[in-house]
């Protein structure tokens, strides 16, 4: 990779096209009443086995890059005893991205753990950062001859605690007698005590603190030593590769009176994370719309937004402004490894794109050290919670034949490449 080469990609997570990660935490989580989940990934993209096809064409659109994850859960299905074939497997993945000209962004953990990470404490438990030290070192040492420019020890580090921030929003809308309105309390219970039992049977203990569960202020600490360790290993290792952390953060904005809710989200979801970053070599920014505080907190999308199918403002300028922000504070190289829209209009899609990336080229004029931006996603895909309905790819999905095709939004992605080429 040339000092003058912007990297215009797309991006995916294995636990959402891959398919059949069997020995995943969420794999399990799929098919357990209270797992959470709409409907269960089955092959998903089946990505596992046409990574190469789907790359061609993301070359033959100009595409220059392709973030992907490694799956811990395949690489490591047991504790302590790694996989070489599927090792090889992802290795294959970059040798195939070298191929046709596609710089590979690796992701270390993106949600999806091992089964049995989940049965010894998870994200709660103090093991944890080593267990992980220990794959990124393993990882490290099969890529060794590969020259990976950028890896991502994990993805969205902060999103524990933004779903235990969204739970505690839900429940501040309570009664007088501070019970939430039309919360079923005894339904709650049941279900609360089903998913002991169901957790104690598929995992061992009662409390799975898988990736993506609320997070305690130690959960949280437990992600950032995990991580602070990994990008020491990985330094050791691959001296030449620079590793560092994605968040999800939004482009936060305020009213007259909206200034202090709008700074303690900023501290909350950005700010906090700086001390465990001191190491890193660039930042992830992962950023999708914007949120807007007044002195109540923060309001929902004004009546008449245009919103996506994940409920959303519409605001593709939220990659600049995040950038210009993150930058006050964080000075070293900066990737956008996700940004996209979730519609079945596709030239929304793509208006979304160009004003996405126009931003990031404004920052790049202005000496900002944005060095690319990875579209989520390269393909309709299983959206976790949420299951197939939502379409945030450049590329469909035919899930009855498994066909892959572009949408005219892939050839504009690449096509961005042009307005950092003519420099």
């Amino acid at each position: 990779m040339t000092k003058q080469q912007f990297l215009i990609g797309a991006a995916t997570a294995g636990g959402q096209v891959e398919g059949n990660n069997i020995h995943s935490d969420v794999y399990a989580q799929e098919y357990m009443k209270t797992g959470g989940y709409k409907e269960p990934s089955g092959d998903a993209a089946d990505h596992y086995h046409t990574y190469r096809e789907d790359i061609r064409m993301m070359h033959e659109a100009g595409l220059n890059a392709y973030r992907f994850s490694f799956e811990w859960a395949r690489i490591e299905p047991e504790k302590g005893a790694f996989d070489e074939a599927e090792m090889n497997h992802y290795l294959d993945m970059i040798h195939a991205c070298r191929e046709y000209d596609i710089e590979p962004v690796v992701t270390l953990l993106h949600f999806v753990c091992p089964k049995w990470l989940i049965s010894e404490g998870g994200w709660e438990a103090d093991t944890t950062p080593a267990y992980f030290e220990r794959y990124a070192r393993y990882v490290a040492e099969h890529l060794k001859d590969e020259h990976v420019p950028y890896i991502v020890t994990i993805n969205e580090a902060n999103m524990g605690t933004l779903i235990a921030g969204y739970l505690e929003k839900i429940m501040k809308h309570t009664d007088g007698a501070g019970l939430q309105i039309g919360m079923d309390l005894e339904g709650m219970a049941a279900r609360e005590e089903l998913a002991k039992k169901e957790n104690l049977e598929v995992f061992g203990v009662e409390n799975a603190a898988v990736f993506t569960s609320p997070r305690t202020p130690h959960g949280d600490e437990i992600v950032c030593k995990a991580h602070q360790a990994a990008v020491r290993a990985i330094h050791e290792i691959l001296p030449g590769t620079k590793c560092g952390l994605s968040l999800s953060v939004r482009d936060l904005q305020y009213t007259e009176k909206g200034k202090e809710n709008a700074d303690k989200d900023w501290e909350k979801d950005f700010l906090h994370y700086l001390p465990y970053m001191q190491e890193d070599d660039f930042f992830g920014v992962q950023t999708y719309t914007r949120a807007i505080f007044d002195e109540n907190g923060e309001q929902d999308p004004a009546p008449g937004a245009e919103v996506t199918q994940m409920g959303y403002e519409y605001y593709p300028l939220c990659t600049e402004h995040v950038l210009r922000r993150v930058n006050e504070s964080f000075k070293k190289d900066l990737l956008i490894t996700e940004n996209g829209i979730a519609t079945d209009n596709d030239e929304r899609r793509a208006d979304y794109i160009r004003t996405a990336v126009e931003g990031l080229k404004r920052c790049k004029d202005d000496g900002i050290p944005i060095r690319g931006y990875m579209y989520w996603s390269m393909i309709d895909n299983w959206e976790w919670q949420s299951g197939y309905s939502m379409q945030f790819g450049v590329m469909s999905l035919d899930r009855e034949t498994q066909a892959h095709t572009p949408k005219p939004s892939l050839a504009v992605l690449g096509g961005m490449r042009k307005l950092f080429e003519e420099e």
